[in-house]
Parts: C-alpha cells; structure tokens; sequence
C-alpha cells in the first residue's frame, strides 16, 4: 500500500507539472527585438512579464539574426534604444569603436549584443524569460489569455495572462488567432499612395541567412569546403559599392564590399544585397517544417557566397566565426527577416502620412510612439520579375509611428509588434529597421503595462497617456533631430509638436533623413492662429495676426479672442519657472521654444485626448 502511494504522488506530481499554469500579466511571444524592449518597459512600469523565447538568446535580429549594425536614429536615441547603445559604447569603449563598417554609427558583435540585453533583463525582476521554449493554441477565455507552452526538455505547460503581445518575426500568433493582415505589395486603392501598384501581390522582401566571418590574419588559409551548386557567376558584379540611392553605378571595391558589415574585433557581418547572400523564399505562410526546409537554401546561398569571397575574392584569411553563436554550423540561429505580415490596425500608416504628415485627412503625427529616419528600403535583388517600383525614387523625411499600428483594427486584447505592425507594404521598407523596432517594443510595454493597471484593452489606453509615459522614458514621440532628451524642454517640445500647433519641417537626407523643430527660431503671429485654429475653431473666423514676429502682446491678443486672458506677470511667472531669465514685456518676441514653453502652461493642449486617426476628442 505504501509503495502504491508513492508511485500515485510522484504521478500526482507530473501530472500537476505537464498542466501547470503560470500567472502574469503580459505575454509576450518573442524575445527578439521588440520583445525584449516590450519586457523591460513593461516590468518597470510594474507590469509582471513572461517572454516565450525559442532560442537562448535575446534580441533577434539584432543578435539571434546576426544582424549587429543598426541601421538609423543615429541621431535619435530614443529610450531604449539610446540605453542599449550607450552599454555598446561602455562595453567597447565609446562611440569610435562601434564605428568600424560603413553600413552604420553603431556595430557590435552579435554575442556582445546578447550579453547585453541578457543583463538588462536580469536586472528587472518582474521579467521571466522562458528560453528554448515553444509556443501553441493562444486562446483568449473570460478575458484572459491563455497560451500553451512546451519547452525543448518536453514539459509542457499553459501562461496565463492578462496582455498578450505578438512579438514574433513573422505575426504567427496573429495569424494563428485569425486577425485579419496584410502580407505581400499592396494596392494602390487600399493604400493610396502614389507608388502603389495599381493590384496587390504577395511578394515580400528577400530574406538573408547572415554569417559572422572572422579575420584570422595573414597567411591563414579558412576557405570551406566547395559548397554544392557553387557557380561564381552568381555572385559576378558583387563588390559593386555604389549608392543605390544614387545614379552612380559599378563602383567596384571588394575590400570596401566586405568592410561594409565590419564589426568590432576583427569580425564581418556578411549581409550583402547585391549579387551577395540575399535570397527569395516567401516562407512566411509556410508551416514550421517547410520553413526549416526552405532555410537550408538560404545557408547554402550564404555558403557559397562565403566560398567566392575566400576563393574568388582571395580572401581566404577571413573564416567563418564559430565561436559567435552558440550552433554546430557557425549560423546564427535564426534567418534576417525583411517583412513580415502586416496587421490590419486602428492606423494604416502609409507613405503619405511620412512625407506630408500635416497634410493627410488623418493626422497620425498627433499619436506618434516611435520615431524612425531611415529611408524607404526595399530588397528584392533575388527575385525573378523586379517589382515595379523604384524604391530608389521615394525619398521621405524622418518620421514618427502611430500607436493605432500596433492595435488590431476589431480585435481586443492583443498587441502587435516587430515587423507586423499597421503599415504599407512601401512604409515598411522604412519601418522594419532595429531602433524602430526596439522604440516599437518600447511602446507595446508601455500599452500593455497600462492596460494591466487601468483593467482595460489596449485600445482603450489614452494615447497621450502613452505618450506622456514614452516621454519620461527618454524616448522620442517626435522624430525632432534638434531635441534631445537633454534639452532642458525636450517634454514641453515633444508635446507641442505632437498638438501640431508647432510643426516641424521635415527633409529628405542621405540615409539619415530629418525633421527640425528649430527651437530657437522666431514665430509669427499667423503662425501661432493658424496652429490654434484646430483647438479653437473660434480662431476660424479671426484675421487679425500679422506676419510679424510674435511679441508678447501680439500672444495676449490671440489668446484673447479664446477667452484665455493672460496677465504680463503671469506670463512672466511661467516663463521664470520654465528657465526664462529675463522679464518680458509687451514687445518682447517669443521663438519656438518659449512660445511652446508658454502654450504648454497656459493652455495645456497636450492634454486634450486624440483619437487613432489624432483627432481632438471633446473641444
């Protein structure tokens, strides 16, 4: 009888642990980019997290993927990102020795990168990580989620949660929960945009099996074995360097070809795209075994693109870096994904709402979360019938991401991150960069995190809420490259940005565009009504300001037409207490700094609520 009691309790025991359920209250599916950042914005925002990870690292793309030199924001260091970066620079030794490839202001090596954000997580305790973990049957029941786990060991078990964030590369739960997206080019009819096809397709952008080389210098001798199929001539014409964003072309220079992806330590990220290891596979509606099946010709064509640099190239001293990731084959563990599906959100943020944002119907720059300057780029080298848009022609500004695209358009619960928030097919080619993905996990913590605390949806979160929350962060809702989170008013600019009473002027530049909100410059009158006009429809009918420079006077006339008469001293109080160290009087002229400082605490138009399309709730 004693024996049958022990073997009933041990079964007791492995049945109670195959059925575990673990509470929470965010789910997020993904430690990639955006998941990571999600987790840890959450977490010390005092949500509790559990991240389902398949691998044993964190950050996909940026690690997982090989993919270690960020692409944009250069000069935007939003939030996260900016913290990240700046371990990198602690890590090596500053900004100059993360310069070391053309590609980017900021390379690493992959492993380094994990590290990382393996301690930024560490370090908040609300955080769980379930690494070499699976997931399966997200369900949602009585208003909770519900999403069955299994880990490589075999156990299996269920997370409980009140959020769930699809962090995935590829928007499979999304799909898995049958919430309707976008996958392919779009029409012109669904998007508007000028560049549009006139009928939708399904092609997506070319994907890369990335590889980390490594110089093993002079005399060294790691050429691979010749791999299968090998042709050099599909590889003929790679050292071309030229900027495809220009009319230069066969600009050959191997050597630059391979210093383009160069990382710390006498390393090189191999992701090259033209004539090198990009490839065509459309996997993203294909099951698990189909995708691994197809993978396998992604490494082949990175293999053999390794075999003509060493061979053809002559650079046999450069040998694949086995010791970077934690694999038999020297690949990173998972393939760099260009596009993904694309949910069908609250806000379809299309390229028109980048290059004239205050000219659309919708006004999506009110409900920005993330900000981006990189410019529209689209892969589609291996691809047998070219697309029929030249990417090359779509020059746009930098630009920030509204928060309607990362929540489903009727479907409740649900976050949406990674490369499968609410955009244009075009748009993504901008969007899918790493510092917008992080800023896009970012923003997705803070949703979720306020949603767990207000016990409501993640559509029903006050956007500037969001904003506001974002803002104490130091990350930008703004893409203002002359506001940095060290500006004494970097909030109070931010936000009167995002009113649109003061708007930026945005520029196409380079690879690294612009927008400038020019605080020091001087304001007109006019352009001060015509800001307030959309607060204050009573402005509609008043043709009294000037083109003259705004005076203090000339503010007091204004806002006296809105019955909100302001007082020289009062003003003064405000502008004192702002950091103004001289009285004002009647004459005094405010620039855009202190205009923005005043209309900030006099008004307080940042308060009044937007809606996903950013128009102004309750007048």
């Amino acid at each position: 009888m004693q024996r049958f009691y022990v073997i009933l309790f041990f079964l007791t025991c492995a049945w109670a642990q195959l059925f575990a359920q673990t509470k929470t209250d965010v789910i997020i599916v993904g430690g990639g980019a955006s998941g990571t950042m999600a987790a840890i914005q959450a977490a010390r925002l005092g949500a509790h997290v559990v991240v389902i990870e398949e691998t044993v690292w964190l950050g996909g793309m940026l690690t997982s993927a090989g993919v270690s030199a960020i692409d944009g924001n250069h000069r935007l260091p939003s939030g996260l990102w900016g913290e990240f970066r700046q371990h990198l620079y602690d890590y090596y030794g500053g900004p100059k020795a993360v310069e070391t490839g053309w590609v980017s202001n900021t390379l690493f090596e992959p492993s380094v990168g994990n590290q990382i954000l393996q301690k930024m997580v560490k370090a908040e305790n609300k955080v769980q990580v379930l690494f070499e973990t699976s997931w399966s049957n997200a369900r949602k029941t009585n208003g909770e989620w519900l999403v069955d786990i299994s880990s490589k060991s075999g156990k299996s078990s269920t997370i409980q949660g009140k959020i769930l964030i699809d962090a995935t590369e590829l928007g499979d739960v999304m799909a898995s929960l049958k919430v309707p997206y976008y996958l392919g080019m779009d029409s012109k009819s669904l998007t508007g945009e000028p560049f549009a096809l006139e009928e939708a397709n399904d092609i997506v952008q070319d994907l890369t099996y990335v590889i980390t080389l490594k110089d093993f210098g002079k005399g060294a001798d790691k050429t691979i074995k010749k791999p299968k199929n090998y042709d050099k001539e599909e590889f003929a014409g790679c050292c071309d360097v030229s900027d495809p964003a220009t009319f230069n072309k066969d600009n050959n220079d191997c050597f630059k070809m391979l210093t383009y992806g160069r990382l710390p330590n006498n390393k090189f990220m191999i992701n090259w795209p033209k004539k090198g290891n990009d490839i065509y596979l459309n996997i993203i509606e294909k099951t698990p075994a189909e995708r691994a099946k197809l993978l396998e010709e992604a490494k082949q064509m990175t293999l053999r693109f390794v075999y003509y640099i060493q061979s053809e190239l002559g650079f046999k001293n450069l040998g694949i870096a086995y010791d970077e990731y934690p694999t038999k084959d020297g690949f990173p563990m998972i393939p760099y994904h260009r596009e993904s599906r694309r949910l069908q959100a609250k806000s379809l943020f299309s390229l028109q709402h980048i290059t004239t944002p205050f000219d659309t119907p919708e006004a999506y720059y009110r409900t920005g979360v993330v900000v981006g300057d990189y410019t529209i780029d689209h892969h589609h080298y291996k691809y047998g019938n070219a697309p029929e848009i030249d990417f090359v022609k779509i020059r746009v500004p930098s630009y920030n991401v509204p928060m309607g695209s990362l929540i489903p358009r009727d479907y409740e619960g649900l976050i949406v991150a990674e490369k499968s928030i609410g955009v244009s097919n075009i748009v993504n080619g901008a969007t899918r960069l790493q510092p917008v993905v992080l800023g896009i996990g970012q923003a997705s913590g803070v949703i979720a995190a306020l949603a767990v605390q207000r016990a409501t949806a993640p559509s029903q979160v006050s956007i500037r809420e969001v904003q506001s929350v974002l803002l104490d962060q130091k990350a930008y809702i703004m893409p203002y490259i002359d506001v940095p989170a060290t500006d004494p008013h970097f909030k109070i600019l931010q936000k009167t940005g995002a009113t649109g009473i003061l708007k930026g002027t945005g520029i196409p530049y380079k690879w690294a565009n612009q927008t400038w909100f020019y605080p020091e410059r001087e304001i007109s009158e006019y352009e001060l009504l015509v800001g307030l006009r959309s607060y204050f429809p009573l402005l509609n009918n008043n043709w009294t300001a000037s083109g003259e420079p705004l005076t203090v006077k000339g503010y007091q006339e204004i806002v006296k037409s809105i019955n909100k008469e302001i007082s020289i001293a009062d003003l003064n109080g405000i502008l004192s207490r702002g950091g103004y160290s001289v009285e004002v009087n009647a004459d005094t002229r405010l620039n855009r700094r202190w205009a923005s400082v005043l209309l900030d605490a006099h008004l307080g138009l940042f308060e009044k609520e937007v809606d996903f399309k950013g128009n102004i709730k309750n007048f």
